[in-house]
């Protein structure tokens, strides 16, 4: 009996142990078919978000000084001959939000702008030049600053405005430790501070009103607690916002009744002291301000600074037939995007949804999902259609040309740029109530926000979206509709769109400027480094320029700096003087890899120092621009001379080079022709003049290079004491080692300058057509010069001054002649 329970024992606990082992077994295999199973089952979804309704969800239009509308009055024009389309934003620090707010919106504008810190003491910048005004509108980013001015710089701003018809914008931003109520100094106006604000409303009679459309009355509250509102009994001021106080404010001083809408934004109409200003009661955080300045600077300007009321708008959905099971469109979606597609026809006629499409994932989908394939071919005529890759493939990434033209063949064979701009949807952004930070940050995009603004400042928007945006919650259809009716009820932009060919063709005929490419390093982005060809550096891009003017010294510069081990020029040019002329003339369309085939791979990138020197740069208003965009970190060295010795040296090379019209015009004839003199004749005189107008051109290098990165060369300096120059230009651009050309350059007496030294007491030269000797300049033509330069010479000296660079020994010399005559 024994020894069967000792052999009965063993088998139970055996059959045991494998129940539990099928238990286990049983339960993981549970887990997985019902993860796999919540996986892959259709999500419950909430209802559907439906799309912003009509204007405003309405409210009772309470008291206040709203007045009926009237017919807009015209802006009263600035002097438009007389002043340069130019703002001017005095800025509280260069890193304020407001200031950084207010060129934001310039520069997505395309208005040309200049920013200052606001002086509270000192000089104010100069506001004129010759008989012209700089600037056609000046906007302060704290309305203190300007109300504070002393007499001086007040009465010296003031009456630049009068007199040239510029108006003033203004912010005033309410602190803890602002007044309530207080006058605003020198103007028949009060001002109520650090209040919470609700139900804003825009006047329809606000004078100044463009884009911006009157609405109802829009109920909810104002953002923040530190608005100001404004008061006044004289007739200059205009209210243009205006909101009511919450519940919880004390009243304001005055007879106002407790619900009265009071301004947060009044237009001063100038009949208090002939200026035209604006002033808000708030920054612009809150988006109707954003769209109120806008306005406020067209109006002010004269509609010199003025965005068109037309707007195009094209809508991308990228990725047709790509997305991955359960995130693609049904029947029932593609019926809803042609439903959607017909109501935004009647909002923006012929509206139509542009289709990228990649052939190879057609019918890659789920049931159905793949008859949602078959729906939107049986509608293709409906939309606009345009290729990806045949596989999705990101083209940068085929490294052989015919595998690359095979997938773009698959693709044609299956169907039988302009920029573009993202919306806040991305193929991950499928459920309306798990968008990043809520769905309330989709609708404040839509709402005045960041969609909204896309519009408002750009003519052509091309909004890039995803196929999956349009199947689960159909965000892309809730967004867009939304978004047109919002800016239906706020503004009175004419929403129009095109297919993208000819929208193209409008794009660039809006913009011909736009029409060349503006060229920048791929390695400053790692994107954009990322989609550039791993084959490729960026170290064979040069680390300095010598940009001229000509005739000045640089050939020789060029040379002496191509004796230090340490440094290495560019490879001559075949075609344009042995220069590169890259950034100054139609090479600039070869582009960048056509730039660097200039340039030797550096042994080492860290302390190679690889330069070009193109004469031509100097005086080209196009050069600062592009050679910043391209060579942001680039040291520039430029060279003057004396322009009177430079125009004539300029007008005796291009005689010894046989130009017809050198021959035949003495170089009195040239510089003093008139303006019906032959066009040979002027166009040899601007060679000679234009490039001598040296602070002009400076200024517009200083417009995109910080002057700590500007060297300016004295030539007289470098054609008696070249070593002198050559050490501060060593210093400059932190090259090592140092190389004494003391020891390096020898004078020569046969050719009248200094050349390299070699053994045996022999130099090395630059070429024949260097160091040439022609006769002296004549009385008549030095005097004719000297007048000519002389306020030209006088403003490099200011500008020297400023920036805290030496002035030119040649310079000095003419300063004091021109002060003694």
């Amino acid at each position: 009996m024994l020894k069967l329970w000792k052999v009965v024992r063993p088998a139970r606990q055996l059959e045991l142990h494998r129940l539990i082992l099928l238990l286990i077994a049983f339960s993981l295999g549970s887990m997985g078919f019902l993860a796999y199973y919540v996986s892959t089952s259709p999500k419950a979804k909430e209802p559907l978000p439906l799309p912003l309704g009509d204007c405003s969800s309405g409210g009772a239009a309470g008291p206040g000084p709203v007045r009926p509308p009237v017919p807009p009055r015209p802006p009263r024009p600035p002097e438009t001959a007389r002043t340069e389309p130019v703002v001017l934003v005095f800025v509280e620090s260069a890193y304020s939000q407001l200031g950084q707010e207010i060129v934001a919106i310039l520069e997505s504008s395309r208005f040309r702008y200049s920013t200052e810190l606001a002086p509270a003491r000192g000089d104010m910048p100069t506001l004129t030049e010759h008989t012209r005004g700089r600037y056609v509108l000046v906007i302060y980013e704290n309305l203190l600053k300007y109300v504070n001015l002393d007499a001086w710089n007040r009465e010296l701003l003031d009456q630049y405005c009068v007199e040239y018809g510029v108006g003033i914008i203004g912010f005033f931003r309410a602190h803890e430790h602002s007044l309530l109520s207080a006058q605003l100094k020198g103007f028949p106006l009060f001002l109520h501070s650090n209040l919470g604000l609700q139900d804003y409303q825009v006047n329809p009679s606000a004078p100044l009103l463009h884009l911006t459309r009157p609405s109802r009355l829009e109920p909810g509250p104002l953002p923040g607690d530190d608005w100001t509102i404004f008061q006044s009994n004289h007739s200059t001021y205009e209210p243009v916002l205006l909101a009511s106080l919450r519940p919880a404010e004390p009243p304001v001083p005055g007879p106002l009744p407790r619900r009265a809408r009071l301004p947060t934004v009044v237009q001063d109409l100038g009949l208090h002291d002939g200026i035209q200003r604006v002033l808000f009661g708030h920054g612009l955080s809150f988006w109707l301000h954003k769209l109120v300045f806008v306005d406020a600077v067209a109006y002010l300007t004269g509609k010199r600074l003025c965005l068109d009321l037309d707007r195009y708008i094209l809508v991308d959905i990228d990725d047709i037939f790509v997305g991955k099971e359960g995130t693609r469109m049904k029947v029932a979606d593609v019926e809803a995007l042609l439903t959607t597609q017909n109501k935004l026809r009647t909002l923006v006629p012929n509206f139509t949804f542009n289709l990228g499409f990649s052939g190879k994932f057609y019918h890659t989908g789920t049931e159905e999902e793949d008859a949602g394939d078959d729906m939107l071919l049986k509608h293709r005529q409906e939309f606009w259609w345009f290729p990806h890759m045949w596989s999705h493939m990101q083209p940068h990434l085929f490294h052989n040309r015919s595998v690359l033209a095979d997938q773009m063949r698959l693709n044609k064979q299956f169907a039988l740029v302009l920029p573009r701009q993202t919306c806040g949807l991305f193929t991950h952004t499928i459920f309306y109530n798990e968008y990043p930070g809520g769905s309330r940050e989709l609708d404040r995009s839509i709402r005045g926000g960041e969609l909204f603004l896309t519009v408002l400042l750009n003519p052509i928007s091309i909004f890039m979206t995803h196929l999956s945006n349009y199947g689960n919650d159909r965000l892309g259809l809730y967004t867009f509709e939304s978004l047109v009716r919002f800016l239906q009820c706020w503004t009175q932009l004419r929403l129009q769109t095109l297919p993208p060919v000819p929208l193209a063709r409008k794009y660039f005929d809006l913009f011909p400027q736009e029409r060349s490419p503006l060229w920048q390093n791929p390695c400053d982005d790692k994107r954009h480094k990322d989609i550039w060809s791993k084959e490729k550096t960026c170290d064979r891009l040069p680390k300095f320029l010598i940009v001229g003017p000509q005739k000045t010294g640089t050939t020789a510069i060029h040379f002496f700096l191509s004796l230090h081990p340490a440094v290495t020029s560019s490879f001559p040019s075949p075609s344009t003087f042995e220069e590169i002329q890259f950034f100054s003339g139609p090479n600039y369309h070869k582009g960048i890899d056509w730039y660097m085939d200039f340039f030797p791979v550096p042994s080492n990138a860290s302390t190679d120092f690889l330069f070009e020197k193109s004469a031509t740069y100097f005086d080209s208003e196009v050069v600062p621009r592009r050679g910043a965009a391209l060579l942001p970190r680039a040291k520039i060295i430029t060279v003057l001379t004396n322009p009177a010795d430079r125009a004539y040296s300029w007008y005796q090379h291009q005689r010894a080079h046989g130009d017809p019209v050198a021959l035949n015009y003495t170089f009195y004839q040239v510089i003093s022709a008139s303006s019906q003199a032959p066009l040979a004749l002027r166009s040899l005189q601007n060679r000679c003049l234009v490039p001598g107008y040296y602070s002009t051109h400076l200024q517009r290098w200083l417009t995109y290079y910080p002057s700590g990165q500007l060297l300016i060369v004295d030539g007289q300096e470098l054609r008696t004491n070249p070593a002198a120059s050559m050490e501060s230009i060593q210093k400059f651009l932190g090259i090592t080692p140092f190389l004494n050309y003391t020891r390096t350059l020898r004078f020569d007496e046969d050719k009248g300058f200094w050349c390299q030294g070699l053994e045996g007491g022999k130099t090395r030269c630059l070429g024949k057509s260097k160091g040439r000797k022609y006769p002296d300049m004549d009385t008549e033509s030095l005097l004719f010069l000297t007048d000519f330069f002389r306020n030209h010479n006088l403003e490099l000296s200011k500008l020297l001054s400023r920036l805290g660079q030496p002035v030119p020994s040649w310079l000095r010399e003419e300063l004091q002649h021109s002060s003694l005559g």
